[in-house]
């Protein structure tokens, strides 16, 4: 038997999976590494620790297969976007840690450029907004601040590219366009860098990966790999627009959401590039070849990016200490019936989607003389249901189409937060059976370029549910408790703006 094997470079800790021609997990390893907070609001990454930990699960994932028989038929890449890192090509050595993408050092930078009337051409040009989440004013600080050489020596990109670059030695230096279009360089209806932008970010284009589609041969590994030489590096994709593939969300109108360290929103919108909305991202999903590889299908989707979901059941455990492992948020936040008026914003680093404002700080609103543990906890997960309904209503209208159902996975994903979801949004929420979305899609698109899965209808028979949850029928007491989330909202906003 053969197996597609998905490498997932995750925020805090990377993973391997093999899965078998049904989408099921045939092998798996987890390994975490280190997190850098060198400054308030800075976060970072050591590049080589991430490769350090790829190494030690494909390690592991390579024994279990060899164990078993199995071969490898592809390798799928999926990775946490905007966090950039830069290299020396020759020394393959990273010239600083990485950046990543919850870092917030060029928050004064991005209102510089907003203020000086870049965000018409960032908006046009990329679907994003200027925030200092995403990859380009992070390359602009290593160039400019940390003093990185301008030189045809050094090489950049998101984590899949450094990833790449390390799997074949040096031999292939590339991105796909979901990752491209996470950076702010990269024009996502020409799908090619934007000179003028990278002008604007004082970003040498030469140091930039070669652009392919998100499935094909991007490479072939080397001797050093632990799966051996030669097996093809055939699909990349940035992990939520991956989680969209694995949760075949193929036609215009169908949306998933990731509940990991942040929740992440996404709709496909089809294959023509939509105009700019307000609080929404236009981001590429994934672009794949025609049959005979003569043209290139690229497919959009409406993002809403909320940058602390599962991070704040995190803070509970390790800051406030209410909890001792993550698990128990659910059977803490179900010995209550609501919470007791209290509501949390989680703006710890400030707010993503539909607000964008990185001066927005965490608030906790309502708490009186009878405020328990179980009452915090249940506000935490509210938390997480009312900041999606933000993002779905703001993406429901501007798609000019109804959400019928929302496909959810990650870590957060439980019983009780998907059905809080499922009340919020008043539409039926479904987790499918493989867990592992994200790690799924990335071995699809691998898969399918190498004849592993020979169509998209094929990868679609194999999403199968695991639960469903059905919303509430009467709203009445759910959008006044939405109001009142909204009201806190507000006053959480601007809270940390210098003055």
């Amino acid at each position: 038997m053969s197996v597609v094997i998905a490498l997932d470079a995750g925020t805090t800790g990377v993973r391997a999976i093999a899965f078998s021609h049904d989408g099921g997990v045939v092998a798996s390893s987890y390994r975490e590494f280190p997190q850098y907070f060198p400054e308030p609001g800075w976060v970072e990454h050591d590049a080589t620790e991430i490769w350090d930990a790829f190494l030690a699960v494909m390690d592991e994932v390579a024994g279990q297969l060899r164990a078993s028989g199995e071969s490898v038929a592809a390798i799928g890449i999926t990775d946490q976007r905007e966090t950039v890192v830069v290299w020396d090509r020759s020394t393959h050595r990273p010239l600083h840690r990485a950046i990543v993408w919850q870092d917030r050092r060029t928050a004064a930078r991005c209102e510089e450029l907003a203020d000086s009337g870049a965000l018409d051409l960032v908006r046009a040009r990329t679907g994003l907004v200027l925030d200092p989440y995403f990859s380009g004013t992070k390359l602009e600080w290593l160039f400019t601040e940390a003093g990185v050489r301008d030189d045809t020596g050094v090489a950049a990109g998101t984590i899949d590219s450094w990833l790449v670059w390390k799997l074949t030695d040096g031999a292939s230096h590339v991105t796909d366009p979901s990752n491209a279009s996470r950076t702010m360089l990269f024009d996502i209806i020409d799908c090619t860098w934007s000179a003028a932008l990278c002008d604007l970010l004082h970003v040498p284009t030469h140091v930039l990966p070669e652009v392919r589609p998100s499935s094909g041969r991007f490479g072939l590994t080397s001797a050093s790999c632990p799966f051996g030489a030669g097996i093809p590096i055939s699909g990349i994709a940035g992990d939520q627009q991956a989680a969209l593939f694995g949760q075949t969300c193929f036609s215009p109108g169908m949306a998933k959401n990731t509940y990991g360290t942040g929740s992440f929103v996404l709709m496909n919108v089809g294959t023509d590039c939509p105009a700019p909305v307000d609080g929404l991202l236009t981001t590429i999903a994934w672009s794949l070849p025609s049959g005979d590889g003569s043209t290139i299908a690229t497919t959009y989707a409406y993002e809403g990016a909320i940058f602390v979901t599962g991070a704040a059941v995190q803070w509970l455990r390790d800051e406030l200490r209410i909890i001792e492992s993550a698990p128990e948020i659910s059977e803490l936040a179900a010995s209550v019936a609501d919470s007791d008026g209290v509501v949390l914003v989680p703006a710890f680093t400030g707010l993503g989607s539909p607000w964008w404002d990185p001066y927005a700080r965490g608030t906790v609103l309502g708490i009186t003389r009878g405020t328990t543990r179980a009452h915090l906890a249940r506000a935490t997960l509210d938390a997480m249901a009312m900041q999606t309904r933000d993002v779905v209503e703001a993406m429901s209208e501007s798609a000019g189409r109804g959400l019928a159902q929302l496909r959810a996975d990650g870590g957060a994903a439980t019983d009780l937060v998907l059905q809080l979801q499922a009340d919020q949004l008043g539409v039926e929420v479904v987790r499918p059976s493989v867990s592992e979305t994200t790690a799924l899609g990335a071995a699809y698109l691998a898969g399918l370029a190498e004849g592993f899965w020979t169509s998209m209808d094929e990868i679609a028979e194999n999403w199968q549910i695991d639960a469903t949850f059905t919303p509430a029928a009467d709203r009445t007491h759910l959008d006044a408790a939405h109001r009142q989330w909204r009201r806190a909202v507000e006053r959480s906003r601007d809270w940390a703006r210098p003055d």
